[in-house]
């Protein structure tokens, strides 16, 4: 078990310590060993990550060196301050590369702001993230940091860079629904599927008016499809209706857009108690109009939400770390979304994230199932 870790850690041993070699008492490799199995198994800031190590130094050390036992919090956080960033991202997605998982064709880009990172001494802004998410795999891919939700638009395509996007499709929502970005995909070899609102006014009012005489029509156009499906979950009933028609190129701007092939409405009616509202949502997309599989992608999109964003504020308390020295907001959040990525494949242990990540707190013997279960055989 224990030569099963090695081989699974072995990525780590990559990086460039960023410190004087006068000033080094532990191994680089160590601390960011140990700061992943502690985060795995419940610690939420160095603190935590140093207690994790004392408690557990016995266990560590049959596959870690630690010549000078467990580094304090302070060399933790001040280690993690000073990684690069983009050289950390890269050894975790040459590790997902390594372990052999099977990615799926889905990915999902979406961006979050670590609100706990705003440090009003200093006016530093929160730092917001914008991750690729693969959906089939539960994996996070990628992430690209930046100081404002605006900034989406910049770091969208540096985060493409990152991806190998053959023969996937990449959503996003109405921030990344831009040319540039259509365009960047298109040449990765892979496909859109962009949500369209209000900031591309002439064409969201175009695509609305072409679904509105499409709908209107007493025999309906040919290549229009439509699909209902209906959801009922503890007293909420949720109805969507999704149209999908092939893009005319009368659409302002249609060639601009590369390999533009479908538009889509999607109707949401939810009714709550009672009460019932709706909301009406249009998207871009290159792959043709078959439209099962772009409602699934629709759908699926909101699994970089459930599934991420929304375990790294409950099960991680994300939005409360206050966690923000230099690069440490960064890297810490990579640390978190890498956990996330191992306790969501996991299927030794039958639980919740929340529930896996306690037990592995409890035991050493959990904690190995769960990391080396991660290496696909």
């Amino acid at each position: 078990m224990t030569q099963s870790l090695n081989d699974i850690f072995t990525t780590f041993a990559n990086l460039t310590d960023p410190r004087l070699e006068r000033t080094r008492h532990h191994e680089l490799f160590d601390i960011v060993v140990i700061a992943v199995c502690a985060t795995v198994a419940g610690s939420d800031s160095w603190t935590d990550i140093e207690r994790f190590g004392c408690e557990r130094l016995e266990w560590l050390r049959t596959f870690l060196r630690l010549e000078n036992g467990i580094p304090s919090h302070d060399t933790f956080g001040r280690v993690f301050s000073r990684l690069d960033p983009a050289k950390l991202s890269a050894c975790i997605v040459q590790w997902l590369e390594e372990v052999g998982i099977e990615l799926g064709k889905h990915i999902a880009i979406d961006g979050k702001t670590l609100r706990g990172s705003y440090n009003k001494k200093t006016g530093q802004n929160p730092l917001h993230l914008v991750s690729a998410w693969a959906c089939e795999a539960r994996l996070t891919l990628g992430q690209i940091a930046t100081e404002e939700k605006s900034n989406e638009i910049t770091a969208i395509p540096l985060l493409l860079e990152l991806l190998d996007l053959k023969g996937t499709t990449v959503t996003i929502d109405a921030m990344g629904c831009q040319k540039e970005i259509a365009a960047k995909i298109i040449e990765g070899e892979g496909d859109y599927l962009l949500a369209l609102k209000d900031n591309h006014p002439k064409l969201c009012q175009a695509v609305e008016e072409q679904f509105g005489i499409a709908i209107q029509a007493g025999i309906r156009p040919r290549g229009i499809r439509r699909q209902i499906t209906v959801e009922t979950n503890r007293g909420r009933e949720e109805r969507r209706q999704y149209f999908v028609m092939p893009a005319p190129d009368t659409l302002p701007g249609f060639a601009d857009w590369a390999k533009l092939a479908t538009i889509i409405m999607v109707v949401r009616t939810r009714l709550i108690d009672g009460q019932e509202t709706g909301e009406v949502s249009y998207f871009l997309s290159s792959l043709p109009a078959k439209i099962k599989n772009l409602a699934k992608l629709i759908r699926q999109h909101w699994s970089i939400e459930n599934q991420l964003h929304w375990v790294l504020d409950v099960t991680f308390t994300e939005d409360a770390s206050r966690i923000r020295k230099e690069n440490s907001p960064q890297t810490s959040a990579m640390l978190r979304r890498l956990a996330v990525s191992i306790l969501s494949r996991d299927t030794s242990v039958k639980d919740n994230v929340r529930g896996k990540r306690y037990r592995a707190s409890l035991s050493t013997d959990v904690l190995e199932r769960i990391i080396t279960g991660f290496k696909a055989e």
